[in-house]
């Protein structure tokens, strides 16, 4: 079996699409599902883009010990200096350089000739090589460039130092057969292709991207760009669960495997989607909800009969649980410590306290408490880690609604030591809630992106999950709440929101304003 190299750029491609931007620990926590997922490269950042960026480089570089960090840089010395910087600290660092190859690119993005790109191309691979070892080189917009120039550049990239070599599908434009037969060429035509690793980074414009993976793996590479659920620009990119579990359940076809732990699939999924505010599609594969549901009953027949008559691979392989164990109000700290870890779970004893405090309440409140529950309870509690310090929390908040009045909310919010009271009408009990919020809080000017409700589970007692998004400058901010009183989940989705707006650079830029102003 070929090891096919598995390279996440969640943290990198996938969070500059939009809508779909994190905070430092928020990053830091997708690092490590990915770190758990047993990736080989984490693609942290691109650190000369912002200060932001570059901090969550550097930190993710010195928290992963278990897989390869890189950073993303142009053909320029600055953008490899602020890379070399911020992954220096990293097990194994990487610098991911890249420079564009095709004639559109060339003419009218860099206004280079050819000969100029292939110098910069060998010459700032060379420039890299002074800092670490380990150097991927990309050529931007490969697909739509001109084979023989290609070869040409990959040639003078490897000969000056480059590990491995990327051929983008920049805007999803090529199709399987052309990909597969891309990466023959090189493989064939490039002297010195044996030294170095040939990787695929596809776009899913026209819904190929994990076919064109696929298909690039079978021409010859050994290494795969890809992001969690797919997320990326535009239509996003080639999604990691689907090629994982494509190699490994038709590995009679593309006789390759991969060091991925698949059974953390689906809490890596989930984390990502609940981090930015999203849910998986219904038929979204691996990880949607239908995934591995039945309804009509010639199915459901055959699966009764034999799972493998529609089902090609389990829940159990990508990591949900078929023995959903129900623990309850008489269940011990011990017992429910034992059963996360065998969800895959392992918590700090004060994030320990804390969801075992709440599964307490929560036992109070439903009858029944499952696995969906107790997971929606960790994912919930430990991003409250994530909320930097000094925001503010709910204290306590009182609704009075009916159809025949105006809606009114009392709210206490704490900050430190110190306690805010407001008291506001709406249009509407979560309406007046966010109002007096607001009255407390001042968040800079925005717009409201998205309110959602979804239920974790069955029944008419189930918790709750609520996501705010609010949006100011190019920039969305995330709030999620937990809760069976869907209020209470409202009012805590909008306080997380609002906290991570007041303490963005934005809002210190306009405090900045306004101070200069005054």
């Amino acid at each position: 079996m070929k090891q096919i190299k598995i390279f996440d750029t969640t943290l990198r491609d996938g969070e500059q699409s939009p809508g779909c931007s994190m905070n430092l620990q928020e990053k830091i926590e997708v690092a490590r599902c990915l770190e758990r997922l047993k990736v080989d490269v984490i693609e942290a950042g691109f650190a000369i883009s912002s200060p932001g960026d570059f901090e969550s480089v550097e930190t993710i570089a010195r928290t992963v010990k278990d897989c390869t960090v890189a950073s993303l840089a142009r053909a320029a010395v600055k953008d490899i200096d602020a890379a070399w910087d911020a992954v220096k600290q990293a097990a194994d660092p990487r610098i991911h350089l890249f420079i564009a190859t095709s004639p559109l690119h060339m003419e009218y993005k860099l206004r280079m000739t050819p000969e100029e790109v292939l110098e910069k191309a060998a010459a700032m691979v060379a420039y890299a090589k002074q800092y670490c070892a380990n150097i991927e080189f990309s050529a931007e917009d490969a697909t739509r460039s001109d084979p023989a120039f290609l070869a040409k550049v990959v040639e003078a990239a490897i000969r000056n130092g480059a590990t491995t070599v990327n051929i983008p599908d920049t805007v999803g434009y090529t199709t399987p057969n052309e990909m597969r037969a891309l990466i023959e060429y090189l493989r064939a035509n490039v002297e010195n292709s044996d030294r170095a690793d040939f990787s695929v980074h596809c776009h899913n414009d026209l819904g190929m991207a994990t076919a064109n993976s696929l298909a690039g793996v079978l021409g010859g590479a050994t290494q795969i760009e890809c992001t969690i659920n797919g997320l990326g620009e535009r239509a996003g990119n080639t999604s990691l669960e689907e090629v994982v579990m494509a190699m490994r359940t038709r590995s009679d076809v593309f006789a390759a495997t991969t060091r991925i732990d698949t059974t953390q699939i689906y809490r890596t999924s989930k984390t990502v989607y609940d981090i930015i505010g999203q849910s998986a599609p219904l038929n979204k594969p691996i990880v949607g909800r239908n995934a591995f549901m039945h309804e009509a009953g010639i199915h459901q027949h055959g699966v009764l009969a034999n799972k493998q008559t529609y089902e090609i691979m389990t829940p159990e392989s990508i990591g949900i649980r078929a023995d959903n164990i129900v623990l309850g109000k008489h269940s011990g700290k011990h017992a429910f410590e034992s059963h996360l870890k065998e969800m895959g779970y392992t918590l700090s004893q004060e994030e320990l306290l804390r969801c075992f405090q709440e599964f307490k309440v929560l036992c109070d409140k439903k009858k029944t408490v499952n696995d969906a529950d107790i997971e929606a309870l960790v994912t919930h509690n430990t991003k409250k880690s994530a909320v930097a310090e000094g925001g503010y929390a709910l204290d306590w908040f009182a609704v009075h609604t009916s159809n025949f009045t105006t809606a009114t909310t009392t709210i206490s919010l704490k900050k430190g030591d110190e306690r805010f009271e407001e008291v506001c009408l709406g249009d509407g009990p979560i309406d007046a809630s966010f109002n007096a919020i607001d009255k407390i809080i001042k968040p800079i000017p925005h717009s409201f992106e998205l309110y959602t409700i979804n239920s974790i589970s069955e029944g008419k007692d189930t918790l709750g999950s609520v996501t705010v998004k609010l949006s100011a400058g190019n920039e969305t901010f995330t709030g999620r709440g937990l809760s069976t009183d869907i209020i209470e989940a409202s009012i805590l989705a909008y306080i997380e929101a609002a906290n991570k707006l007041q303490q963005s650079p934005l809002a210190a830029a306009q405090s900045q304003k306004e101070k200069e102003e005054a």
